[in-house]
């Protein structure tokens, strides 16, 4: 028997793009310019209770707390690299548990975060999936990821500079919520991140790939691939099986003419599977002349899995083919290895230990 999905006792006040909060004070006959101060107390302030908002009316103040409530992240791990990447296991209302990951990088500092509690795409390779999908997150529950982490670093004038929507999760299928929270985030009542410095990944789900082209934003879209043809990817990402190669490129060729963008392919060199010298060859056919960026990403180790990441001599051969075909490619540097920052591990280890 499927297991009931606990309800919030209230809506999230992050759950609430400007016009919507807009919407809910004037039916409650307040004036609506409220919610630009409300805004301000929520991103700007980053206040965590309503009755800090102190330039709203004690009424007000009320009606807010009778239907609205903050997201409660509680703070089960907090792990710091050597690299200065911070890696959080939050629980949740529901006692679910998912991770966000913040990276120090030479030009700034940004934030990865989940949409869903678990996964259900099935990469072989992954972390994340370990489990299946348990829930999609609310929109207030990715926004609240954000805001928890910047608090923290307000105590130290540092800022969050940039957004990567890669955590666990597809946040293609958790769609509108995914939606809401990238508005909020570039909106300048809201966290004020440029469009430019935020990143969504998707597994290759077509139709929202097509959706996302027609909102036409300057918002980044990376596509997970990991495969040049259908018989391998289907191998590493069942999802393919969904959306096939060809429709994912389709799409993806639909979205740079679209919005004149150029699209971010990553792909997980895995020892011996995917990471061969014709792999590189086909797939530089594939992208030959697509407005693209390859992102050649060592896997890594799960113990779950039995894969082994590409000796750097390869990977960097790898890379030398796919430039070779004019295909721009780089080699994700590595962050956080000594504390389990991949996708997944930590919530797997976590999953594990409660289980026990």
């Amino acid at each position: 028997m499927k297991k009931e999905i606990q309800l919030p006792e209230k809506p999230f006040i992050y759950d609430l793009t400007l016009e919507a909060l807009q919407d809910w004070l004037k039916s409650q006959g307040e004036p609506a310019f409220r919610a630009g101060q409300i805004f301000d107390w929520l991103y700007g302030k980053r206040v965590v209770d309503f009755d800090d908002m102190s330039n709203l009316s004690k009424e007000l103040r009320e009606k807010l707390k009778a239907s609205y409530q903050f997201v409660t992240l509680n703070e089960i791990t907090k792990l710091e690299s050597k690299d200065g990447t911070i890696k959080f296991l939050f629980g949740l209302y529901d006692n679910h548990a998912i991770e966000t990951v913040v990276m120090r990088h030479n030009y700034g500092i940004s934030i990865c975060v989940t949409t869903q509690v678990g996964c259900r795409i099935g990469c072989t390779f992954c972390a994340s999936t370990l489990g299946g999908l348990k829930r999609n997150l609310y929109a207030g529950e990715i926004v609240a990821q954000v805001v928890y982490a910047q608090r923290l670093l307000d105590a130290t004038n540092e800022r969050i500079s940039s957004i990567v929507v890669m955590g666990s999760g597809e946040p293609f299928e958790n769609y509108e919520a995914t939606k809401t929270f990238l508005a909020l985030m570039v909106h300048d009542k809201g966290m004020k991140i440029g469009q430019r410095h935020v990143t969504v990944s998707t597994s290759g789900i077509v139709p929202q790939i097509r959706e996302f082209a027609d909102w036409n934003t300057q918002i980044n879209l990376a596509i997970s691939i990991h495969a040049p043809n259908d018989a391998l990817r289907s191998k590493l990402m069942p999802v393919n099986r969904r959306f096939p190669f060809a429709d994912v490129m389709d799409a993806c060729r639909y979205y740079i003419e679209k919005t004149g963008r150029r699209i971010t392919f990553e792909y997980a060199l895995i020892n011996g599977v995917n990471d061969q010298p014709e792999h590189a060859e086909e797939l530089g056919a594939v992208l030959k002349g697509m407005l693209c960026h390859v992102n050649l990403i060592p896997v890594n180790y799960v113990p779950e899995r039995d894969y082994v990441r590409t000796p750097k001599e390869h990977i960097f051969e790898f890379k030398r083919i796919l430039e070779s075909k004019q295909v721009n490619t780089t080699i994700r540097r590595e962050q956080g290895h000594d504390i389990a920052a991949a996708c997944g591990q930590l919530r797997a280890k976590h999953m594990e230990s409660t289980a026990r």
